[in-house]
Parts: C-alpha cells; structure tokens; sequence
C-alpha cells in the first residue's frame, strides 16, 4: 500500500509502477533520508507534536534502519516507491503504528529536497579533497621539474619558449577555479528546505532555524514554493562539473599528444596505460582519452537538466525526479575520474632531452623583434623585419641562428653582431620575469603562491 493510496479505488497499473519508482537511483539518499527524519523527529517533539518517550523511539528506530543499509541487510519490497517510502515502511514494521506520526507536516517534497542538498554538500567535500589532490601531484612535478624547458604552444604550432614547470601551474590555477566554484555551490545550497511541506508550509510550530542549525545548513530557505521547486544548486552543480570535465579533458589532450613517439615529451606509468589485442608494442594512454571521452556525458548531464526545468510551472512537479540520475551519474564519474588524473601526473615521467631537442629557433622570433625594440624601433616595424628575416632563413634552409649577419644587416642595419645573444632559450624565458610570467624567478614564485592557496583552501 502506497503512502497515497487511501483516495484511489483501483491499483497502480504495472508499466505506471515502474515509471513513477525512483528506489533504483535515490537509495543512495538513504543516510540523508535519516539524518533529516531524525532532525524531524526532534523537531516535532520540540513542537509538542511528539512526546519525550515517542521521539526517542522513532529517533532509536531510525538508527536500527541505518544500522542495516550499512550493513546491507536492509531489504526493498516492490511496493517501496522511493527511499523515504522505503526508510518509512521499514520504521513502522520495527516500531510500530508510531512510525506513521513521522511524516506529520512533512511533505516528500521539502524531504527529497533536505535529502539532496544534504547528500550534495557531502559530495562537494569529496570532490574538494580530490581535487586538491590532483593539485598537489601538479605542483610536485612542477617542483621536481621547475627548469625544465620546453617549447610553448598557440594553434598546436611551436610559439615561443616555456618551462614546462609553468605549464604544469597553468593546470592547477584551472582546477582552483574549479574548486571555487563548488565553494560558490555548497554556499547556496546550504539553505535548509525542510519545513516548507508540499508548497505552502508548515502548519505545526516547527523551529526552522533549530532544524537548520542541527543539519548543518547556514540558512533557511525564505519561501517555501521555492523552497520545493528550487533545483538552481543542481544545475550549478552540474555547470561547475562540466567545466571541471573540460579541464581534465584539456589536461588529457597535451598529454596524449607529448606521450606519443614523434613527441616523446612524457611517458605514462605502466599502471594508467593499456595495450593493444592486436599489436604488442602498444602502450595507449586509455587513461587520458576516457578523461578526455567523458566531457560529453558531463555536458549533456547539465543540458538534460536545464531542458528539463525550462517548462515547469510553480512549486513541485514529478518532472524533478529527472534531477537524480545526471546529478548521481556526474559525481560518480568525477569521483572515478579525479584519482586517476592524479596518479597519471603523479607517476608520469617527464623526458627534458626530447623537449630541449624540440625547440626550433623560430620560437625566438619576439624576442629577435623585442630586440629591435630596444634599438628603438616601433614593435609592429620589427615585427614585419624579423618576419623578413625567417622568410629569408627558411628559404636558404638555415636557422634564424645560421643566418649570417648580411643577411641581417641588408633586411636593417640596426641588427647587429649582437642580436646571436638574443637567439637564446634560456635567456628568453629568463626575460618573462613579469608577475605570471614563465621565468624561473616567476614560476617559482607562483609555485609558492599555490602551495599557499592550497593550504588555504578555495
């Protein structure tokens, strides 16, 4: 018997039945679902709805509940609609008729609600330490590796000359986004719905505030139709996922590339890569492209939500039933995914002989024309000279540095013999030494400033 039934003549058609169940989604729920009745619990005794002796009872059955979700004992019946009918049916059979005065003033929908924000504070913390993880693993190799040089990339083309200490910082400043982000969520999710009914509140003395305070939430939600309908923390949620999906998968795709052979810039730890059934000399970086194959389902998560919540009318609708399955299907796949990110950059090997041997001298071409600058000429003049004097050297096969000074010198006298000190890599990332910039002097600085923020927090 469902908790409605008592105004239907006839019995749920069968197919109807298996469309209205959410117990295959939101038994996970089950923890909040008893954190929040217990909470309830209380409060209807603070009210006076519930006596010391009853409250006590309802809130020792609760535990016995728990007590066999975590031990795997609790068993679902058919009729379980969901994990609060569930949670429910299986308090009345262990306390009796009692447990029917739980659900007094208390409607499903300010319960899922309290369930969901509840268990998504939970999970903001996980993925916050994971993420710090993954931070922390990008500035150790960074430290391990803080004057490596490598050639720096714009339009998958060689541009000019980075440490890849720096690109390594570049990766943890977008992840501290991240977490930022889910900081800015959990601030306003943290606002309490329960006492809110099924739309239009509570008609019993309950003290929100109290309830509030007991589960940890920061506020009370001000407006109980909202209170039930609001699902804006979910789609935040799924947003900042999303985002947080497309910097793993951009992470995944320099180091899918700079791990192949004609690269050779890194190699992947045997434990996150995978071979091949055909060809024996496989080592594939399966790792980074499930990282980087799994933006789509992140993205579409929040797509499906938003489609879904674009048409609804006022207060609750069963259409919010749709935000489980992506918001549970999200967390699980960062939660599966962030670990790996970290021992893939943990145990990556870097190879600083193949990056030296990239860089091609083109990279030093701004600093060829920053030279001309100092000699006082206007930067889009050396810009167009310098220009001149690559086209010249690629014609003749030569470098910038074999090109001879006549060369030079018939292009503008104002190149001079000692333009060749310029034609330095060392020199040209030395030269960045701005805040941010790619320095040794700067990215040892930023280093710094990151392990500070870690420390802090988002």
């Amino acid at each position: 018997m469902t908790l409605w039934s008592g105004r239907f003549a006839e019995t749920t058609a069968a197919q109807m039945e298996q469309l209205n169940t959410s117990l295959g989604f939101d038994r996970r729920l089950y923890d909040e679902d008893i954190t929040g009745s217990i909470a309830w619990a209380r409060g209807l005794g603070r009210a006076g709805v519930l006596t010391e002796g009853e409250t006590h009872e309802i809130v020792t059955g609760l535990e016995t509940v728990r007590q066999e979700f975590a031990t795997g004992t609790f068993a679902f019946r058919r009729t379980d609609e969901d994990i609060h009918t569930a949670v429910e049916r299986r308090l009345t059979e262990i306390i009796g008729p009692l447990g029917g005065k739980l659900h007094t003033g208390r409607s499903r929908n300010d319960q899922v609600a309290t369930d969901l924000r509840l268990y998504l504070l939970k999970t903001i913390d996980i993925l916050h330490q994971q993420i710090a993880a993954l931070q922390s693993a990008l500035l150790d190799q960074a430290e391990a590796h803080v004057d490596v040089l490598m050639p720096g990339y714009t339009h998958l083309q060689q541009a000019q000359p980075i440490l890849f200490s720096h690109w390594l910082g570049s990766f943890f400043w977008k992840f501290q986004r991240d977490r930022e982000r889910l900081h800015d969520v959990a601030r306003r999710a943290a606002a309490l719905p329960l006492g809110a009914g099924a739309l239009a509140g509570c008609p019993l003395p309950i003290d929100r505030q109290t309830l509030a305070a007991e589960l940890g939430f920061a506020s009370v939600a001000p407006n109980s139709l909202d209170a039930v309908a609001d699902r804006d923390y979910v789609v935040e949620f799924l947003a900042c996922a999303a985002l947080l999906q497309v910097h793993l998968s951009n992470l995944a795709e320099d180091l899918i590339i700079w791990s192949s052979h004609e690269f050779g810039f890194i190699e992947l730890d045997d434990a996150y890569a995978t071979g091949s059934s055909l060809m024996p000399q496989k080592k594939n970086p399966d790792s980074l492209e499930l990282l980087r194959g799994k933006s789509g389902r992140l993205a579409g998560a929040l797509i499906s939500l938003l489609t879904t919540l674009k048409g609804l009318p006022s207060s609750y609708n069963k259409d919010l039933q749709e935000d489980k399955e992506p918001l549970f299907d999200a967390i699980d796949t960062l939660a599966l995914e962030l670990p790996v990110a970290a021992g893939v950059i943990r145990t990556l090997r870097v190879n600083a002989e193949r990056m030296q041997a990239a860089l091609q001298d083109a990279l030093l071409a701004t600093d060829l024309a920053d030279y001309l600058v100092r000699k006082g000429i206007p930067f889009r003049q050396s810009h167009h000279l310098v220009g001149r004097a690559i086209r010249q050297a690629e014609a003749a096969g030569l470098s910038l540095k074999q090109l001879d000074l006549a060369s030079y010198q018939a292009i503008d006298p104002a190149f001079a013999a000692d333009l060749y000190a310029v034609l330095d890599f060392r020199c040209s990332v030395q030269a960045r030494a701005a805040e941010g910039g790619t320095a040794p002097v700067a990215v040892r600085a930023q280093l710094l400033q990151a392990r500070e923020v870690l420390a802090r927090g988002p």
